[in-house]
């Protein structure tokens, strides 16, 4: 491939393949059950077998069609192969939209919401509101290269998404992420503020200092109670991904097991499983996306973000705040709770704060009108 080369990169995963998942489904070996009810030892057995039944019933062709239905390139950025989704807008004047998705997701937290943001008349909105949408794949996932020497951390990649839109012929755009997506998207704010019209996030990257614990209110003491509990039980991938990605690759690459366990553990725990709130990620939609980490054998590649970081001598968002018009929408369901007074301090210019009812870490999948809802508010005041 030419250095600025795009090409068209359909989806066909060999038949071999899909054989090959198959025989290891049916031959699964797995542990005991767990000696409590309570969750605190992992995702349960029953819960397992369950999923790994979804699994055994899931249909990869039609996935591939869909995902084919929906134009996808592959271009070298910095040496490394990205694969995205771009679509473009049948409205003239449609703004450009980098959506950058995280662990353990994937692009495939966006699929429901490109045909309402790039073709907003044909799904009931105005034709105003209409973007040209660009989904990456970040590196180590799904179809885009893994790389093969350290680096790859989110001011390089935000680094590559500024050259993945120029190439496109798009000099000033607008960016979303959450998880990881958030940190590219905030980095890509820092590093292009020219470019950036506008951020959005459901994630975004501020923490408390020791003054706002002690000058806390009662509905920032729930945040920072919410926060610590995570702090103490809840981020066991970040630390085995962050210490061990490699030791912990090879059981998420061998084993479609291992890997429906590690990936399904995150995608219930930080999204919103209330019944009234809609019940979280489906296990239609688990599976997919485990499907897509498996067939594309990027366990190893993904998890090997959090060792980036933890070595990453990047400044963070709070010491060099983000200038460009920034809006935040916050989920009840997510982990890691931000307060705005936190938030102002790296984002200087915060346009909007949308706390939500319900929905978690995954809004593409959990609630996709809203994240189309307020994406289309965020960038109306800046186009």
């Amino acid at each position: 491939m030419a250095v600025t080369e795009i090409e068209p990169f359909p989806v066909s995963i060999p038949e071999r393949a899909l054989e090959d998942l198959r025989e290891r489904l049916d031959r699964v070996r797995l542990p005991e059950a767990e000696t409590v009810p309570d969750g605190t030892q992992g995702i349960g057995l029953n819960r397992l077998r369950s999923l790994l039944d979804a699994w055994r019933q899931h249909d990869w062709r039609s996935l591939e069609k869909r995902w084919n239905a929906i134009p996808h390139y592959r271009t070298r950025l910095d040496g490394l192969d990205i694969a995205f989704w771009h679509v473009r807008s049948p409205e003239p004047r449609a703004s450009p939209l980098v959506l950058t998705h995280g662990w353990p997701g994937s692009v495939l937290e966006f699929e429901s919401v490109i045909g309402p943001l790039t073709d907003p008349v044909s799904h009931g909105g105005s034709a105003e509101d209409a973007f040209d949408v660009v989904v990456p794949a970040m590196p180590g996932f799904g179809f885009s290269e893994r790389p093969d020497e350290p680096g790859w951390n989110t001011g390089r990649t935000a680094r590559a998404w500024a050259e993945l839109m120029t190439r496109l012929g798009y000099e000033r755009f607008g960016a979303h992420g959450g998880d990881w997506g958030a940190f590219i998207s905030t980095e890509l704010a820092r590093q292009e503020p020219e470019r950036v019209a506008a951020l959005h996030l459901t994630m975004p990257i501020a923490w408390p200092r020791p003054e706002d614990l002690e000058t806390a209110d009662e509905a920032e003491r729930r945040l920072i109670a919410k926060r610590d509990r995570f702090l103490a039980t809840g981020p066991t991938h970040v630390i085995a991904q962050g210490m061990l990605p490699q030791t912990l690759g090879y059981s998420l690459l061998d084993s479609p097991a291992g890997l429906a366990a590690w990936l399904d553990e995150a995608l219930v725990a930080f999204s919103d499983t209330r019944p009234e709130a809609g019940g979280g990620v489906s296990v239609a939609q688990q599976v997919d996306d485990i499907a897509l980490y498996w067939f594309t054998g990027t366990g190893a590649s993904a998890a090997r973000w959090y060792w980036e970081s933890m070595r990453s001598r990047q400044q963070l968002a709070q010491e060099q705040p983000v200038t460009v018009p920034t809006a935040c929408t916050l989920f009840p369901g997510e982990p890691f709770p931000v307060a705005r007074r936190w938030a102002e301090r790296s984002y200087a210019n915060l346009i909007s704060w949308n706390e939500m009812e319900h929905g978690g870490h995954y809004p593409g999948w959990e609630h996709p009108d809203v994240l189309i809802s307020e994406l289309r508010n965020a960038f109306r005041t800046v186009r």
